[in-house]
C-alpha cells in the first residue's frame, strides 16, 4: 500500500536501508510503500531536477529510493511517484541508477533509459557514474 511519509520518517529509513546514497535534505513531497500489517519497505523523495538543464517547471525528480529489499516495492514506489507528479501538474519525471544497476525496476514502471546526447553517457556524482531514467506523458 502507498502512502505518504514524514520526510524525518523517510531520512531514518533511507539513513538505515541505503548501502551509499545519504538522505536528502528535502523534497517537495516523499512516498512509503507499506506491507498489509502497515510495515514501512520502502520510500521515495521525489523534488526539483538537481541538474539546472532539466528544471524547467514540468519536470520532476526521483532524489533518492530506498527499500528494504522487499519485492517489487521500487517499482510500486516508482509508478506511485509518476501518478503523484502527473497528479501535481509535472508531465515527465526523471530519475537516475547507478551504471552498474540493471534497471529492472525502472523498466516495470514504464521508464526508458534517455539516449546520451552529444556523447554524454552519465553524470558524475562523487565519482559514480549514473545514467538517466524518464517517464512523460500529458496527465492521466
Amino acid at each position: 500500500m502507498i502512502s505518504s511519509v514524514a520526510v524525518q520518517t523517510a531520512r531514518a529509513f533511507t539513513a538505515w536501508t541505503h548501502r551509499y546514497l545519504a538522505p536528502p535534505a528535502t523534497a517537495e513531497f516523499v512516498i512509503g510503500v507499506r506491507t498489509s500489517d502497515t510495515t514501512l519497505v520502502g520510500v521515495a523523495f521525489v523534488g526539483r531536477p538537481a541538474f539546472c538543464a532539466f528544471d524547467d517547471d514540468s519536470t520532476a525528480e526521483v532524489v533518492c529510493l530506498s527499500t528494504d529489499g522487499t519485492p517489487n516495492a521500487c517499482s510500486a514506489l516508482l509508478g506511485a511517484a509518476w501518478r503523484a507528479t502527473q497528479a501535481e501538474g509535472y508531465r515527465r519525471l526523471i530519475a537516475y541508477t547507478r551504471v552498474d544497476e540493471p534497471g529492472t525496476s525502472m523498466c516495470a514502471a514504464g521508464f526508458r533509459l534517455v539516449p546520451s546526447p552529444l556523447g554524454w553517457g552519465t553524470s558524475r556524482s562523487g565519482h559514480l557514474a549514473r545514467v538517466l531514467w524518464e517517464i512523460s506523458g500529458g496527465r492521466a
